[in-house]
């Protein structure tokens, strides 16, 4: 799907004041309430915009230690198993198939450094798991953000 300068203005407008509702964001971007609602269902319905659930700090949660991991596992029974155990561990906040010496390159988290110990266990505790090599994060420079996204793709088709 291809964004013009009004997606554009209404996925900043709504990310950045999430509680504004339609109503809000018709007289704020200066166009018809059904005109707002249609954006929005058409943005939800081709999965531009994915949820309307609050963004969480894993760390403002108890879990400050944030590490990545690049698994190495069996050949032969595919990523599913793997992804089912993984599935099954909370710290683990996503996982992508990937190219390169690994094959998956999973996100986790922990309270401590102990903890993450205990996190990386259980990630390998999987009998398709061959390796993990794991980086801790010691600080996040840019987090996820999509908004420069946004801009880029509405402007280049205004």
């Amino acid at each position: 799907m291809n964004l013009d300068e009004l997606d554009g203005r209404l996925i900043t407008l709504f990310s950045e004041q999430p509680q504004i509702g339609v109503l809000g964001a018709s007289r704020e971007l200066g166009v018809a309430r059904g005109t707002v609602q249609a954006r929005l269902d058409r943005l939800v319905q081709h999965g531009v915009i994915r949820s309307w659930a609050p963004q969480l700090d894993a760390a403002a949660m108890g879990y400050p230690v944030s590490a990545f991991c690049t698994l190495e596992i069996r050949q032969g029974r595919g990523h599913t198993p793997v992804v089912d155990h993984l599935s099954g561990i909370p710290e683990v906040l996503e996982a992508h198939t990937i190219t390169g010496s690994g094959d998956l390159f999973i996100h986790i988290v922990a309270r401590d450094n102990a903890d993450l110990q205990r996190v990386i266990d259980a990630v390998v505790d999987d009998e398709h798991v061959i390796r993990a090599n794991t980086a801790i994060s010691l600080a996040t420079r840019i987090p996820l953000r999509t908004l420069p996204l946004v801009r880029a793709a509405s402007t280049a088709r205004s």
